[in-house]
C-alpha cells in the first residue's frame, strides 16, 4: 500500500510563513493593547492653571477614560516646585509648571518633557505693603524677601535684581510656599514678597498691597509637562490628555465669566479677585515652540550669571531636550 505524505515541503514553508505572520501579529496586538491599556492616569491641578481646574470641576478626562475603565487619579500642586517634585518622585504623570522651573528640574536631570502650554501669564510681581518704603528693586537691598525657591517668583526675583546689579546674597531670602509667603507679608514678617496668582491678586484686592515691580517678560509661560518614560510608552495617551486640555483651554476662551467664576470656586477666592487673575492670562497659543525655547533660554542664562545654574549646564541643550513639541502639533495642527 502506497503511503500518503503528511505534508510536502512547500505545504510546509506556507504553515511556517502563516505561523510567523500569526505570531507577529500577536505581538503587534500585545503592544497595542499595552498601549490602550492604563489601571491608572495621574494628573496634577494648581490655581495658577485654570484650564487644569475646568479639566478637574467638568469631569472630562474621567469621562474620556471610563469606558476602559481606566482611574483618574488627582493631584493639587501649590506650586512648581511641587508640581516637579510629584513628576520627579514619579507621583504624578503630567505637572503644571513655569518654565523656568521646569528647565532648572531638567538641569537637575529630571526626566521631563514640556508637551504643552497652559497660558502665557503675568503671574508674579514683587510685592510689599501699602505703607513700605519700598518703592523699587533697588530697596530691597538688605531687606527679608518670601520667595517659593525653585518656582516662576523666585526666579522673577533674581532677574529683578539682576537687573539692578545685585544678587539674592544683597537681600535675606524667606523660603516659603506662595500662599504663607502673602500672609508673611501682610502680617510684617517679611518686607517683600515675590508672589503669585491668586494669591497676590486676592492681597491686591484686599489689603492693598502694590505691586511695585512688573515684567511680563520675566514671567515665564506655564508649561505642562509629562514623564519622560511615560511619555515614550503610552504616546497616544498625551496626545488624548492634550486633547482635554484644548477643550478646556476653548472652553475659558468662550467662557471667561463662568471661567472666572470656576476659578472663584475652585480656590476658594472672591470672583473680583478671580477676574484679576484670568485677565493676566493668554490662551492664545498652546502649542510649544521657539517663543517658549527663547522665554526659558533668557531666563537659564540669567539663572547661570547669579549662580542658581552651574556654569556647566549647557543651557541651549537643556531647553531642546525639555520642550518636545510633536504631541501638541499632532493634536492641535490637525484640527
Amino acid at each position: 500500500m502506497e503511503r500518503i505524505p503528511l505534508i510536502d515541503w512547500r505545504s510546509f514553508i506556507v504553515i511556517l510563513l502563516l505561523g510567523i505572520i500569526i505570531i507577529f501579529t500577536a505581538g503587534c496586538g500585545t503592544e497595542t493593547s499595552a498601549e490602550e491599556e492604563l489601571s491608572e492616569i495621574r494628573l496634577d491641578y494648581a490655581y495658577y492653571s485654570p484650564t487644569s481646574l475646568v479639566l478637574k470641576k467638568f469631569g472630562w478626562v474621567e469621562e474620556a477614560y471610563e469606558e476602559e475603565g481606566t482611574e483618574v487619579v488627582w493631584t493639587l500642586s501649590q506650586g512648581s516646585n511641587k508640581a516637579l517634585e510629584y513628576l520627579n518622585s514619579n507621583s504624578v504623570d503630567f505637572g503644571s509648571t513655569a518654565g523656568a522651573a521646569a528647565l532648572i528640574s531638567k538641569a537637575n536631570g529630571a526626566p521631563i518633557q514640556n508637551v504643552y502650554i497652559y497660558s502665557k501669564p503675568e503671574w508674579t510681581a514683587l510685592v510689599t505693603t501699602e505703607d513700605s518704603d519700598i518703592k523699587t528693586v533697588a530697596d530691597l537691598k538688605g531687606k527679608q524677601v518670601a520667595a517659593t525657591l525653585g518656582t516662576d517668583p523666585y526666579i522673577f526675583l533674581v532677574r529683578a535684581l539682576a537687573e539692578e546689579g545685585l544678587s539674592v546674597n544683597d537681600i535675606t531670602v524667606t523660603n516659603l510656599q506662595h500662599a504663607d509667603g502673602a500672609t508673611a507679608l501682610v502680617n510684617g514678617d517679611v518686607d517683600a514678597w515675590s508672589g503669585l496668582d491668586p494669591h497676590m491678586a486676592k492681597y491686591e484686592v484686599e489689603n492693598n498691597t502694590p505691586l511695585f515691580f512688573r515684567n511680563i517678560d520675566f514671567n515665564t509661560y506655564g508649561f505642562l509637562n509629562v514623564r519622560e518614560e511615560f511619555a515614550e510608552k503610552h504616546p497616544e495617551h498625551v496626545k488624548r490628555i492634550i486633547e482635554l486640555y484644548e477643550k478646556a483651554r476653548q472652553w475659558v476662551l468662550d467662557n471667561p465669566e463662568e471661567a472666572a467664576e470656576l476659578l472663584a470656586e475652585e480656590a476658594g477666592i472672591d470672583l473680583e479677585v478671580a477676574k484679576i487673575q484670568m485677565e493676566r492670562n493668554d490662551f492664545s497659543n498652546a502649542i510649544p515652540g521657539d517663543v517658549h525655547l527663547e522665554s526659558i533660554k533668557e531666563a537659564g542664562r540669567v539663572l547661570q550669571e547669579a549662580d542658581v545654574l552651574n556654569d556647566d549646564v549647557d543651557v541651549e541643550e537643556t531647553a531642546n531636550n525639555l520642550i518636545e513639541p510633536k504631541f501638541s502639533e499632532e493634536v492641535i495642527g490637525g484640527q
